[in-house]
């Protein structure tokens, strides 16, 4: 929204001037330089005179009326101050300041009609730094210092990040690289026994045409599952079963063959139908080998996969060339946040209401990965692991939507409008310095021309983000 004015260009006088506490102490000959390089500027009710997050052109002093300084906050204006007193100032207040970001921090709404001394935010830059140096030279000094300061932090907790983000990586890693090696060592043990069960079955007399119908009758293509493999208890009582008959048959090792049996989904009866093979107990050994050997293969493959799917989330976590600009899927970065916190979202209730038409969005994939990793595990921690979290995209006209819902206890209303704030945290000590939202909110919005707001109530907290689908980026 543009600035609106209804009369402006008029000198505001030396004397006039001086009746501003700002410029009270200033001598005449400054005075003067202030009526010529400033001027008068007249708003009606309700105007805006200058918007938040544009170019800061202008300090504003305001001479009579009043004026509410707003600042956005979870997609509204909030009421920063609101006051009728002469002389109060807002705008290029920070004009002088060397590296600070010259954008309006705030909008300025008038309440009713009002008057402006307005002075250009290069003259006012040179009236500052010519009549107090030192005191530029101390404030450039503080500037730098708390700019300093907070990237030193920042860079601190992201290092933190990363060490919880390895941790949690490390134990989902754990999982199927213990299954693969488990399943290595009983791999070899079979195989071994293959090799000795082999040459039992041909001194035995079994044609080729026996051994076929063997392996393809009584294997997992040709056998009816006819054990419930869910419920532990059945599984035993199946075992035992299975292990009574083949022990009867005089079977080489009945413990390890009924296990293998029954994990194949053969139960009781259908050993017995093996055993009724001409390869007999020798076959039934051979075969409890064989599907072994097949289920522990399949244990392998399923570890690798999942080996593999966590390394390619880690790529798309962190993909090379972060700073770059590309089409980016949403719904793959989403995923791979969910992958980085597999170790806190073990108690969770996780909900995904992707839109398949989502389209994909002009962006840098690694820093909104950032934001999602943030604002999903704010959601894990709002329910201290054990509530229930939702992610939710949906389209929109030029942009799209995502949605971290979580039914925690809500962030009190007192605090909601100071969620984004840098080194502002509901968090104990030690459970990080408030830089995570402040961090993702300068990825959606300073990086990205989105927009980040939130909502919180006893219900739980939404963190929204707004997204454009086409823009360039520098």
């Amino acid at each position: 929204m543009n600035a609106q004015s209804i009369t402006g260009g008029a000198l505001v006088p030396p004397d006039e001037l001086r009746t501003l506490f700002l410029f009270e102490r200033l001598g005449d000959e400054r005075l003067r330089w202030l009526s010529r390089h400033g001027e008068r500027r007249t708003h009606p009710p309700g105007a805006l005179v200058f918007c938040e997050g544009d170019p800061a052109e202008h300090l504003h002093v305001l001479l009579d009326g009043g004026v509410r300084l707003l600042q956005r906050a979870s997609g509204e204006d909030v009421t920063l101050v609101e006051t009728t007193q002469r002389g109060v100032y807002a705008g290029a207040v920070r004009a002088f300041a060397t590296g600070a970001d010259q954008r309006y921090a705030q909008s300025l709404r008038t309440t009713v009609a009002s008057s402006f001394f307005r002075l250009p935010a290069q003259d006012f830059a040179v009236l500052v730094r010519e009549e107090m140096p030192m005191a530029v030279h101390l404030l450039d000094g503080l500037f730098v210092g708390v700019r300093v300061s907070e990237a030193t932090i920042r860079r601190r907790e992201h290092l933190a990040d990363l060490g919880a983000l390895s941790a949690g990586l490390a134990h989902e890693l754990n999982n199927p690289a213990a299954t693969a090696v488990r399943a290595s060592a009983q791999l070899r043990r079979h195989v071994d026994a293959l090799r000795r069960r082999a040459p039992l079955v041909v001194r035995a007399g079994v044609d080729a045409t026996a051994l076929e119908r063997l392996l393809h009758v009584h294997g997992p293509a040709g056998g009816t599952p006819a054990v419930p493999l869910g419920d532990p208890l059945e599984v035993a009582d199946a075992e035992d079963a299975v292990r009574d008959v083949l022990a009867e048959a005089g079977a080489a090792d009945p413990d390890v063959a009924a296990a293998a049996f029954v994990a194949a989904g053969l139960g009781a009866d259908d050993v017995a139908a093996v055993l009724e093979e001409p390869t007999g107990a020798a076959g039934a050994d051979l075969l409890a080998d064989v599907l072994a050997v097949e289920s522990l293969l399949r244990d392998v493959e399923a570890a690798a996969a999942a080996v593999s799917a966590l390394v390619a989330s880690v790529k798309e976590y962190a993909h090379p060339g972060a700073a770059s600009v590309r089409d980016v899927d949403v719904h793959a970065g989403l995923d791979s946040a969910v992958t980085m916190l597999g170790h806190k979202l073990a108690g969770v209730e996780l909900h995904r209401d992707y839109d398949p038409s989502l389209p994909r969005v002009a962006a840098r994939g690694a820093e909104l990965n950032q934001v999602w990793t943030n604002l999903l595990d704010n959601a894990v921690d709002a329910v201290a692991g054990r509530g229930s979290v939702e992610l939710r995209t949906r389209p929109g006209d030029g942009v799209v939507t995502v949605e971290v819902r979580d039914d925690g206890a809500g962030i009190p209303e007192e605090l909601l409008p100071r969620v984004f704030e840098a080194f502002f945290t509901t968090k104990g000590p030690g459970s990080g310095c408030g830089l995570g939202l402040d961090t993702a909110r300068r990825i959606v919005e300073d990086r990205h021309h989105g927009h980040l707001g939130v909502t919180s109530g006893p219900r739980g907290t939404t963190f929204t983000v707004t997204l454009p689908v086409h823009q360039r980026l520098p």
